[in-house]
């Protein structure tokens, strides 16, 4: 099993195994807090090769910047099954579309995204105050 991607994003959605992502992001700045982000997902994209046939459970993680979980842990089950000998992976797609994310202070949160007791990927999401000076070179400034 590799993970060909992982991040969060404005949104995301499968179709038949398309994973079409719209604005990827690793920064969020808020003028208050708490705050509350309206909507978003985390993806992550993974190929499996025969030897990963079977049902695979994972586990994904946000974390505060104390280590603490800010939301419910999401526990998606995946199943892989190959149509033929002659198919040399498989793809399948995770996404978790998070609505009204609550984020209690800045800082750096940490998604983990984990199965059978190993952590595939991690994602950095970092949460700064808005500083109107800086506004003009973007978020990541």
């Amino acid at each position: 099993m590799t993970v060909q991607l992982a991040t969060l994003c404005d949104s995301a959605a499968d179709y038949a195994g398309k994973l079409c992502i719209l604005g990827a992001f690793d920064t969020l700045c808020a003028r208050e807090f708490p705050v509350v982000h309206p909507a978003c997902a985390l993806v992550v994209r993974l190929t499996f090769e025969p030897q990963d046939s079977g049902r695979h459970s994972f586990l994904i993680r946000c974390m505060d910047p104390a280590g603490q979980d800010t939301v419910p842990p999401f526990e998606p089950v995946v199943d892989v099954a190959f149509p033929s000998a002659f198919v040399p992976f498989v793809t399948r797609n995770i996404v978790m579309n998070l609505q009204r994310l609550r984020v209690e202070k800045p800082g750096l949160y940490l998604w983990s995204v984990g199965c059978g007791g190993r952590t595939l990927a991690t994602i950095p999401l970092r949460v700064t105050l808005f500083d109107e000076s800086r506004s003009a070179i973007g978020p990541a400034g």
